[in-house]
């Protein structure tokens, strides 16, 4: 009998010791291809404690983690500080996954992605819904023109957070610690998984207010009408001011009538060390000619993949193993920084059109010449 073929293991480490940064840590000690060897934080002691509970070694110089021989880092500082650890992990030679979103600004995602050009390493983000099955087999439906021409994308995101969400940490609703509200925390796995079916956004015309989160600075609700290039015509609206939480909804509309969804989230979004995923992604719209009868069959085959798994650690583990993957293979992964960048110019236009009172065509740049962060200032 052949002995099992052996897997060649990366050295990785993590940069930031938060809530979701365990997250990761627990995909690092099951992966095969993973060997969990360091954390960074710029307060050693947090370091220090977190590389006790998972036998590492603590770091709080990013550089100097990388010396030791890690190959590889997973970015999960707040999403303002994404782009200085990148940098300087790239630049030492180290391969990146960010946590989504890749950064708030689109200064940022440009910087991160020119770095790892120019070190020659890979650069990717995380966005796990992706991989949800009910997710994949719409994207493959699209694909395989079972909608015809996709001429109507909406997404629906009604969450909430309450006040005990917001003194978790004391960066989260504050435009310096965590970027943005809505749209840049909860909401860009939809704003992702709308792009990623419809194509790329010609213009958009959007705004945002916060209706019952006073005791924070950044938006709780945000809308948009979307033009995309195919010419195909988008809907979002995204809230955390629904109480209790409803639902994530991605869903596309074709030109031959037919129309398919998938419910990302039922009920109150999971927060990384807070809670837990507690219902099952599903395809909850399906009128597909010919196989209107298989929504109730998907249904009940995800509901029972998803009592099978811990779904919150789950999904997020099988895309740091295609990280991990594609740099063993030298091929680029799932989901690249150039894939990242399009959640942020998505948000981005929506605080620019509510600053500018007009629509916002596409492609954007960031604005070197304003230091009002895209109207959110």
């Amino acid at each position: 009998m052949r002995a099992p073929k052996t897997v060649e293991k990366l050295k990785i480490g993590i940069v930031g010791t938060g809530k979701v940064a365990h997250l990761h840590a627990a995909a690092l000690v099951a992966l095969p291809e993973s060997e969990f060897a360091g954390v960074c934080n710029v307060n050693l002691a947090g370091a220090q404690a977190f590389a006790e509970q998972y036998r590492v070694k603590a770091y709080s110089d990013v550089a100097e983690m990388i010396a030791s021989g890690i190959r590889a880092v997973t970015i999960c500082t707040p999403h303002p500080l994404h782009a200085g650890p990148t940098i300087e992990a790239v630049r030492a030679g180290a391969h990146v996954i960010v946590e989504k979103p890749l950064a708030a600004s689109l200064a940022d995602c440009d910087a991160m992605i020119q770095a790892a050009r120019d070190a020659g390493v890979k650069l990717a983000m995380i966005s796990q819904r992706r991989l949800y099955a009910p997710v994949q087999r719409l994207k493959q439906a699209i694909e395989d023109g079972k909608l015809a021409q996709p001429i109507l994308g909406t997404v629906n995101m009604l969450g909430w957070r309450d006040l005990a969400y917001y003194q978790s940490n004391a960066w989260r609703g504050t435009w310096k610690g965590e970027g943005g509200g809505v749209l840049v925390n909860q909401a860009p796995h939809q704003l992702d998984l709308l792009q990623w079916f419809m194509g790329p956004i010609d213009q958009l015309v959007g705004c945002w207010s916060n209706f019952n989160h006073p005791y924070i600075e950044v938006e709780d609700t945000a809308a948009a009408i979307v033009r995309f290039r195919s010419g195909a015509l988008g809907n979002i609206l995204v809230s955390n001011s629904q109480n209790p939480a409803l639902y994530g909804k991605v869903a596309v509309y074709g030109s031959n009538g037919a129309s398919a969804g998938v419910q990302t989230d039922g009920g109150a979004m999971f927060i990384a060390g807070m809670s837990n995923i507690t219902e099952p992604p599903i395809n909850d719209l399906w009128n597909v000619p010919g196989e209107e009868g298989l929504l109730a069959i998907w249904q009940k085959e995800d509901a029972a993949f998803f009592l099978s798994i811990d779904a919150t650690r789950y999904y997020h583990q099988l895309q740091i193993q295609d990280f991990l993957r594609a740099i063993l293979e030298d091929r680029e992964p799932m989901m690249t920084g150039e894939e990242g960048r399009k959640t942020v110019e998505l948000f981005t236009a929506i605080y620019r059109s509510q600053r500018d009172q007009q629509p916002i065509r596409f492609p954007l740049l960031p604005e070197a010449d304003r230091t009002d962060f895209d109207g959110r200032l």
